[in-house]
């Protein structure tokens, strides 16, 4: 029985700790996609050719036309 109320008194400081990384683990690829966009963005200011950057980086044509748009919109 004392393991198990053991156990159970570490669940809710293992669960904070798992909220954290995940909420760590989510803002790195938050900030991962805003490099990638970025670096997709200035792919085309330097005149790459949209089909040269979907195959670089596994993104659909029409997903690299909507980051480079919201660029254009931002500006």
């Amino acid at each position: 029985m004392r393991k198990l109320r053991a156990a159970q008194a570490g669940v809710p400081g293992a669960e904070q700790r798992a909220a954290r990384l995940i909420a760590e683990a989510r803002a790195r690829v938050e900030a991962a996609r805003a490099e990638l966009a970025e670096a997709i963005r200035a792919a085309d200011r330097d005149g790459a050719r949209q089909v040269d950057i979907v195959a670089a980086t596994g993104y659909s044509r029409e997903r690299i036309r909507q980051i480079i748009r919201s660029a254009e919109d931002n500006a």
